[in-house]
């Protein structure tokens, strides 16, 4: 039985904020999978803010998206068609069929989901890459000790809701910045010790309120404006896990006024700071089994609790990106392509 794909393509590198116009609806024929392959159908797509990296051809750790081809993207998925003994039709696997209907992927770079063990949208969220992120920057580069404080921006998200979380269950006073009031209302509810809003006021000034002793550890995914209020507030030897910067990402020229790295340099100088960039893959050898393993107790204990935005429709892909890059998400961004 043959299968037609609906795929998004990437017509265009957006200039700003994505538009739909920067991508293209096409439909294409799946391809049947050869001797170790598996065919996929697409249930759930993972939008996250590292595919706008991959939109421009800018120099990244990664290489950009061609014109042309498929938006790439995590994906939970159901097996269709098999030419691998470890999968069946009808399983469901965490791949990375990108933004498209049906893909045709290697068998050993899937994942095999239990969905008694936890729903499988979770594997693009709390028990996937974004968990994963906010699991081993923490523990491997923030190393908090119990009684330090640890902040984070875009705290509402998939990666700063579980650093927070986590610091939390170590033992750590923990400050989330979000936007709004509804989010800081939900940053309550998980147990924040300060939730700032940096949408309403100083946050400057509701930093040295929300943690009087100092910040011990930031664990940085925005950058812009909110990195500028934190940096007079950490101690000496703090830690800067840097695995994002969300705000610049649409950025279509350098930052008005002078040139701030060189005071950046001397803070970093004069308080013996840390600030270590890290992509998240670096630590799968090492820390990804435990980090399961940990992870889905503290989900099942209900430790740690996580919010889920999902949009029903592949077609709506391209809005449903560029609202989140605005901030407009709220929890763990996915489009469901197929129920």
């Amino acid at each position: 039985m043959s299968h037609t794909s609906q795929q998004w393509r990437l017509r265009s590198r957006p200039h700003g904020t994505p538009k739909r116009e920067d991508f293209q609806w096409d439909e294409q024929p799946a391809r049947a999978p050869d001797d170790g392959e598996v065919l996929l159908r697409t249930r759930y797509l993972s939008l996250d803010p590292y595919m706008r990296g991959r939109m421009s051809d800018a120099e990244s750790y990664a290489e950009p998206v061609e014109l042309g081809e498929v938006m790439v993207g995590a994906t939970v998925s159901e097996v269709v068609e098999s030419r691998s003994p470890d999968f069946e039709p009808g399983q469901t696997v965490l791949g990375y069929g990108g933004w498209q209907s049906f893909s045709t992927e290697p068998a050993r770079s899937l994942r095999a989901l239990d969905p008694d063990v936890a729903p499988v949208t979770t594997a693009l969220g709390v028990l996937g890459m974004p968990g994963f992120t906010a699991y081993a920057g923490l523990r491997a580069i923030g190393a908090p000790q119990a009684g330090e404080t640890v902040a984070v921006a875009a705290a509402t998200g998939p990666v700063g809701s579980a650093v927070g979380q986590i610091a939390k269950l170590m033992g750590c006073r923990t400050v989330g910045i979000a936007g709004g009031s509804e989010k800081v209302a939900y940053l309550e509810q998980l147990g924040f010790d300060a939730a700032l809003d940096h949408r309403s006021g100083d946050l400057s000034e509701q930093l040295r309120q929300a943690a009087p002793e100092g910040i011990d550890v930031y664990f940085e995914n925005v950058g812009g404006p909110v990195l500028e209020a934190i940096l007079p507030h950490l101690n000496t030897f703090a830690r800067v896990p840097v695995c994002g910067l969300a705000a610049t990402y649409n950025a279509t020229e350098p930052p008005a006024g002078p040139d701030r790295a060189p005071a950046l340099v001397g803070l970093i100088l004069r308080k013996s700071l840390t600030l270590r960039g890290f992509i998240q893959t670096e630590f799968v050898p090492t820390m990804f089994e435990q980090f399961l393993t940990d992870m889905s107790d503290w989900v099942r204990d209900g430790k740690i609790q996580y919010r889920e935005d999902i949009t029903v429709g592949l077609d709506q892909a391209p809005e449903v990106f560029a609202r989140m890059l605005d901030g407009g998400n709220f929890g763990k961004t996915i489009v469901e392509v197929a129920g």
